[in-house]
């Protein structure tokens, strides 16, 4: 048996950036990861030429903790195209709309009476109560933009349901803009100019450049290939049973998705698993597929394609990924990454996947033939739902670890922000109020 004061369960990002600012701060810790590398989700991969990404794809700093990490680590950070500025949405007439002030304005994504319904914005009142996103977008900017703006992009980037999600839970700067401005047309005129330049980057082997880095880091404080598969209290703080031995620590940071978190604690904590069992986690599939330049006659000058639930196509959009980053595709070709599933669409089976994609992208994009390149990944519970009572659940939770696990800290994208920055900070940010 080992004994630690600080053991972190799970190398995702949450933990692996939690683990650093110990060492920073030269604590006592050890990390425990069940698979064989650490990273989590974030998964990178490069064959026949292509460098694609399983999960997530993009990392958006702004945050100047998040910067001052990156800053710390050996790796070579590789900016998004310019042209990443550029995001397509589908239109009634299932023609790309690049998004931004046009859109609105004009064009053929919104009517003229959605168009002038916007010049009211700034005389609604604000709300007084948790709003779902669709019912916020409706009060102040209108069916329509819901539908044909803001519905794709919750499909896209939350995998989820509009209808569901928590607006202050899921999109709290925009509750914030009503909050602080009563109107988000105001806020956006009066918004100050931030400290920090928001970039959108990659790395130079993919995304899972970053989690090799911190591991490398951290050095024999990780220990992979360790499954922990019980935790217990003990008269002086808590022992934990792994594949690989058992551990006896002071403070326990669980970072992990609920049903992990579930599956790892003892059956007799109700009023935990019945908070965090309320988490739910859709299913999603994505395809990385590659042609030769000359069978897509779409530009793909831009970050990619979102698609509006109320267009009826299963696939939820893509991202042009050769056109992100460089040397995503071997010369003469091009890579997308495809979305499929969420919590509005049931995932076609497996082997059934791409010719959906195909299906769906070919008479948008001018997709000609068969992919030279296919990948596919199917994430069973990819990305946890912020619903409606969310920052109850979370407080909730909160309240039953401090009352009935002394020293344990639970942790991941489930709270605090799905993006990989928002787990960053708050890995770091744990660190810093545990001591």
């Amino acid at each position: 048996m080992e004994s630690v004061k600080n053991l972190i369960v799970g190398a995702g990002i949450t933990g692996l950036s939690l683990a650093l600012r110990l060492q920073e701060q030269g604590k006592d810790y050890r990390v425990l990861e069940a698979r064989d590398e650490a990273g989590g989700n974030i998964r990178s991969r490069r064959e026949e030429g292509f460098l694609y990404d399983l999960g997530p794809n993009t990392l958006l700093v702004r945050d100047a903790q998040v910067d001052a990490l990156l800053q710390t680590l050996p790796l070579e950070e590789i900016g998004a195209n310019p042209l990443a500025r550029r995001r397509f949405v589908l239109n009634r007439r299932h023609q790309p709309v690049a998004l931004g002030p046009k859109a609105l304005l004009g064009g053929s994504l919104l009517s003229a009476r959605a168009r002038l319904r916007l010049l009211g914005e700034p005389f609604r009142a604000s709300a007084q109560a948790e709003e779902s996103v669709a019912t916020f977008v409706r009060r102040r900017l209108g069916p329509e933009v819901l539908d044909w703006m803001v519905d794709p992009f919750v499909s896209g980037v939350f995998a989820g349901d509009p209808e569901q999600l928590s607006l202050p839970a899921s999109l709290p700067r925009l509750a914030q803009m009503e909050q602080e401005h009563g109107s988000l047309l105001l806020a956006g005129l009066r918004r100050k100019k931030a400290s920090l330049k928001s970039r959108l980057i990659s790395f130079a082997g993919g995304m899972q450049d970053l989690p090799r880095a911190i591991a490398k880091e951290l050095g024999g404080n990780l220990h992979c290939n360790s499954a922990v598969t019980a935790i217990q209290r003990t008269a002086n703080g808590w022992h934990v049973t792994s594949t690989t031995g058992e551990w006896e620590t002071q403070r326990l940071f669980l970072c992990l998705p609920t049903d992990a978190i579930l599956r790892i604690t003892p059956a007799d904590a109700r009023d935990l698993h019945t908070r965090l069992a309320e988490i739910a986690y859709p299913q999603v599939a994505t395809l990385a597929l590659g042609f030769a330049r000359q069978q897509i006659q779409h530009p793909l000058d831009g970050f990619g394609l979102l698609i509006p639930r109320r267009l009826q196509i299963p696939t939820l959009g893509a991202l042009f990924s050769s056109t992100l980053f460089p040397a995503r595709a071997p010369s003469g070709q091009v890579l997308l990454t495809v979305f499929l599933g969420g919590a509005q669409e049931k995932l076609p089976k497996e082997d059934q996947l791409v010719a959906q994609a195909l299906n769906d992208l070919s008479p948008i994009l001018g997709i000609h033939g068969e992919p030279k390149f296919q990948r596919v990944q199917i994430w069973p519970r990819a990305i946890p739902q912020y619903h409606l009572g969310h920052a109850d659940r979370i407080a909730a939770i909160d309240a039953v670890t401090a009352r009935d696990w002394p020293g344990v800290s639970l942790l991941g994208n489930w709270r605090g922000g799905i993006a990989l920055g928002d787990c960053i900070r708050n890995g770091l940010d744990t660190a810093q109020s545990a001591y």
